[in-house]
């Protein structure tokens, strides 16, 4: 949403009833993707090798992976 983007908040109603409210986020929490990667690779090289990860979880999250289903957005504005 553009106008929350900037920096507005924005009601959303059902039934002339407000439900919800669409916010800026006041603090971004954890780090990007990019940033876990470098660190992952920089401890790798200071291993010497690639940590492998565990069978176990390995599978179960294949399995999420395998089971997810796209989004319906098209009701979204």
């Amino acid at each position: 949403m553009p106008r929350v983007s900037e920096g507005e908040e924005v009601i959303i109603e059902r039934d002339g009833k407000p439900v919800a409210v669409v916010r800026p986020a006041d603090v971004v929490c954890g780090r990007p993707i990019s940033e876990s990667i470098a660190l992952a690779e920089a401890h790798a090289k200071e291993l010497r090798y690639e940590p492998a990860m565990d069978p176990d979880f390995a599978a179960d999250l294949e399995e999420i992976i395998k089971s997810r289903k796209p989004r319906n957005i098209s009701t979204w504005e």
